[in-house]
């Protein structure tokens, strides 16, 4: 799918205040950024629904699609693009609750992580899936606990064999993403290196060198 390329920004209550959002995002739109996905972790569904719903407003502007993290119920009440989802989300069944995710958003983008699992990833993508997502790539502030995947081989292999996009996710800078680049990657995600500081400056560290 072409719209997954690109720089994927993710935001982080802890880093953007509520009545920042719009602004930082626009801001990181405006510096080149391709994709946003909002994650909201402290929130209640209703006030989720309503940030998406502001979100949406500033994505639509600019064409940018909106990706709602963990929650498809909150992508559809927003109508935002689609959701991503991890292990977490879809539980113990989760051949059969991916199913229901796609019958609920029919055909909104659906992401999954498969953190360093091939075979995972093969798995969700024959059953429908808009694109996977690997890692954490380097060692992730975000997610301090998150596994490291083996090496940069891994996403080169596992490039060859998906048909589907590959987002490349967890400690990702301006320092380390151009060796993402020779992987042949989709999209590389990343959060504080976008909003920590000013979205807009951040974003075109990225978009100025990139290759991707």
């Amino acid at each position: 799918m072409e719209r997954i390329k690109g720089i994927y920004a993710i935001t982080d209550e802890n880093l953007i205040p509520d009545n920042k959002l719009e602004e930082m995002v626009e801001q990181a739109i405006k510096g080149g950024v391709n994709l946003i996905q909002l994650r909201d972790k402290n929130y209640s569904f209703e006030k989720r629904v309503e940030r998406a719903k502001r979100l949406r407003s500033i994505t639509n502007k600019y064409s940018i699609p909106l990706i709602i993290n963990d929650d498809p119920f909150v992508a559809l009440e927003s109508n935002a693009d689609g959701v991503h989802l991890g292990k977490e989300d879809l539980g113990v069944n989760e051949i059969e609750n991916f199913r229901k995710v796609k019958m609920i958003l029919k055909d909104k983008i659906i992401g999954i992580s498969c953190y360093d699992n091939l075979e995972r990833a093969l798995l969700f993508e024959s059953l429908g899936a808009t694109y996977v997502a690997f890692g954490a790539v380097f060692y992730s502030p975000t997610k301090p606990k998150e596994p490291i995947i083996n090496s940069i081989d891994f996403l080169k292999r596992s490039k060859k064999k998906l048909k589907i996009p590959v987002v490349a996710i967890g400690g990702i800078n301006e320092s380390n993403y151009k060796l993402l680049i020779e992987c042949n990657v989709d999209a590389i995600a990343v959060v504080s290196a976008i909003f920590k500081g000013d979205p807009y400056v951040n974003a075109k560290k990225f978009v100025l060198n990139r290759n991707i």
